[in-house]
């Protein structure tokens, strides 16, 4: 029993890679069930099989954006300081994933879909995504260093200023060998920031 579910585990795997790659190098217009089926060297009814649809590859690619980072954060060790934590969060998780996986950053962070409604199928691995930045932030609050922010306010400020830095560094708009710097210094302006009182 256990060799035939890893085997289909496995090949799963194998056509969401391809699918990744496609993307990747074509845009999401590039991605159909036949290139998926070609670059595996399989058929398209084995590509049907394994995901059902085109959209339902474009959802499992949403979803393993989010997973990536929810294991990615959840991985991350935490230390005395909760501020340097989270541009670390920042700098560690969220640019290596965006630079590591341009397509799965472009499927899942900056919503790039065949239709918008795609997106409610990788909700619940979003939420938990956020949810382990939303505990970063929650650490930073109770240290006392959000100056009256809400904690879900911090968690849009930072999410936001990560996704422009990635969507400006794909764009190969920072200097060459420069990028990590840029980020932290971003970053950690933003959060030494979030300690003086709002409004």
């Amino acid at each position: 029993m256990g060799r035939p579910r890893k085997h289909r585990e496995s090949a799963a795997a194998a056509l969401l890679d391809a699918a990744e790659r496609i993307v990747e190098d074509g845009g999401i217009d590039a991605l159909t069930v036949r290139r998926v089926a070609e670059a595996v060297g399989t058929t398209t009814r084995a590509v049907y099989t394994g995901y059902g649809s085109k959209d339902a590859l474009v959802v499992a690619l949403g979803t393993r954006a989010f997973e990536l980072l929810r294991t990615r954060l959840e991985a991350l060790p935490a230390t005395a300081d909760p501020v340097a934590d989270l541009v670390t969060a920042g700098v560690v998780v969220f640019r290596r994933f965006a630079v590591e996986h341009p397509a799965l950053f472009a499927i899942g962070i900056e919503r790039r879909l065949p239709e918008p409604t795609l997106a409610a199928g990788f909700r619940e691995p979003a939420l938990e995504a956020l949810g382990g930045l939303r505990a970063l932030v929650q650490r930073v609050d109770a240290a006392g260093l959000l100056g009256g922010r809400s904690v879900w306010d911090a968690v849009r400020a930072f999410h936001a200023l990560c996704e422009g830095l990635a969507a400006m560094e794909l764009r190969s708009l920072f200097p060459t060998g420069d990028e990590e710097r840029i980020w932290t210094d971003a970053l950690g302006a933003l959060v030494r920031g979030f300690a003086a009182p709002s409004g």
